[in-house]
């Protein structure tokens, strides 16, 4: 597990009393949660636990049944569209699969919030967007391929490209590794670190993989009985009682993972 000495204890999104229901279906009940400035927080639960839901309700996609969420000290759901805006800029998403525009290339991709969120011309957004293609270490004869031609990482890495292009303070991942072969997915991971050194990200990370929570993590937060069961750094959220942490962490992928955690190794952040 990783421990981020620039993570200081402020808040800087806070969840309080979140409620989630569609239909009859309720997924969050009085869900509270804290992400505190310059951490990675991973996010873990079970299927149907509403891992994704908690995500899009953070970033204003999902409207909460009730409940509040601040971000930068701004109540994000009370806030009328004109003010929300500067405050989603501040803020970038990866979704699952990545979400590129299929008939767009990679530039274009990243080009595209630039010019309707940033107000710059084609030609600087161009430029912006080749720094941020070699930000994610993506090779420079990526910029005009299709997403339909990359490989799985390379996805994973353009999405990455396109979240950050206006300079987010908060990085949302939902799960960012998934489908990527042992060797992709330790690159992304390392990836993830060194953009948070040096940016100084928050990043809120929804993930099913063991070996990125004991790599890359700083706490990681439990959502079980439609809430956050238990947010801590891992050692003590492995030591809760809970059966289905028991089970996720203390068998036999949690008890590998934290072997490989504690070996000594290095890993390339490039892409295979």
């Amino acid at each position: 597990m990783v421990s981020a000495d620039s993570a200081s204890h402020e808040n800087i999104i806070i969840a309080r009393g979140l409620c989630n229901r569609f239909d009859t279906q309720v997924i969050h009940e009085g869900l509270d949660l804290d992400v505190r400035r310059g951490e990675i927080l991973g996010v873990v639960g079970g299927s149907g636990t509403g891992k994704s839901v908690l995500l899009r309700t953070l970033v204003g996609l999902n409207r909460p049944s009730a409940g509040s969420v601040r971000l930068f000290g701004e109540d994000l759901l009370s806030l009328p569209p004109a003010a929300r805006a500067p405050l989603e800029r501040r803020f970038g998403v990866l979704f699952q699969q990545g979400a590129l525009f299929s008939s767009l290339t990679v530039t274009e991709n990243i080009v595209l919030p630039l010019v309707e969120h940033a107000g710059l011309s084609r030609a600087q957004a161009e430029k912006l967007a080749a720094l941020k293609i070699g930000l994610v270490g993506l090779p420079t004869d990526a910029a005009g391929k299709m997403p339909a031609d990359l490989s799985g990482g390379m996805v994973k890495r353009a999405a990455l490209a396109r979240a950050l292009a206006l300079d987010p303070d908060i990085l949302f991942l939902d799960e960012p590794t998934a489908g990527l072969d042992p060797v992709g997915a330790a690159a992304f991971d390392q990836l993830i670190l060194t953009l948070r050194g040096a940016l100084g990200l928050t990043v809120f990370l929804v993930t099913h993989d063991l070996d990125t929570l004991y790599t890359i993590t700083d706490r990681v937060a439990v959502l079980a009985q439609k809430r956050v069961l238990v947010n801590a750094p891992l050692h003590e959220v492995a030591a809760n009682g809970d059966e289905w942490i028991q089970d996720y962490f203390h068998g036999p992928r949690g008890r590998a993972a934290q072997a490989a955690a504690s070996a000594p190794h290095s890993t390339s952040i490039r892409d295979s």
